[in-house]
């Protein structure tokens, strides 16, 4: 995509080039200084151009000489950027840049009726996507470990109610069992059970004992027991 960006350019812009090209990488917010050395003799115009989109060409400014004051285009105007040169270069700064002032940055050098290409500047403004982008990943990778964290317990919670269920199914089958027991010893109790019956009857009287009337009645008990 930079080499083509590269080529449109070059096509777009000039019928000569005399360039190189390289890549800025800076913080958002921070200033950058962007630098186009000046091979010509003779300068009689230079200007900054900004490409977005490998398709879409904006002047930002332009200075007549070398000593001219700059001058800049609609939209970059406001202080933001601030075009100057010297003897061996034509130089760009841009102040507080952010995500918008991305793009490829050339300038244009005006020679006997064509205009030349200079040096090509990739510059590309490092911003709050990429913190916000890691603070993503470490959110993401923050909610995968309370997952992983969270599926660990869920086992273990199984695992645990799984244990109990079968401490409490074995506790029941031997209560079960317990009170089957204790039901057919009960069964066989109440089939051994002791019948009594009480009797009474009177002894025969003795010789010279005294009268019915005056003898105890004497009782026995009779104990039966019944199968």
């Amino acid at each position: 995509m930079r080499s083509l960006a590269i080529i449109t350019v070059f096509l777009l812009c000039s019928r000569s080039c005399f360039c190189e090209s390289k890549t800025v990488e800076v913080q958002s917010g921070e200033t950058v200084t962007l630098l186009c050395s000046d091979f010509t003799k003779n300068r009689q115009q230079t200007d900054w151009f900004r490409m977005v989109n490998s398709s879409k060409v904006s002047c930002i400014s332009s200075m007549f000489g070398v000593d001219g004051g700059p001058s800049y285009c609609d939209g970059f105007d406001g202080g933001k950027f601030n075009m100057s040169s010297n003897s061996s270069s034509v130089s760009l700064k841009i102040s507080g840049v952010d995500e918008s002032d991305s793009g490829l940055y050339f300038c244009g050098f005006y020679i006997n009726k064509h205009t030349v290409i200079g040096d090509v500047t990739q510059l590309i403004i490092k911003g709050e996507d990429n913190d916000s982008n890691a603070k993503e990943e470490g959110n993401s990778h923050n909610v995968h470990v309370r997952m992983d964290l969270l599926s660990v317990i869920l086992a273990a919670l199984t695992v645990l109610l799984s244990a109990v269920v079968v401490v409490l199914a074995v506790k029941i089958r031997s209560l079960l069992t317990a009170a089957r027991k204790e039901q057919e010893n009960t069964k066989n109790l109440d089939s051994n059970d002791l019948n009594y019956a009480a009797l009474s009857f009177r002894q025969k009287p003795k010789k010279g004992g005294r009268s019915p009337s005056d003898r105890e009645l004497q009782s026995h008990v009779l104990y039966a027991a019944t199968r």
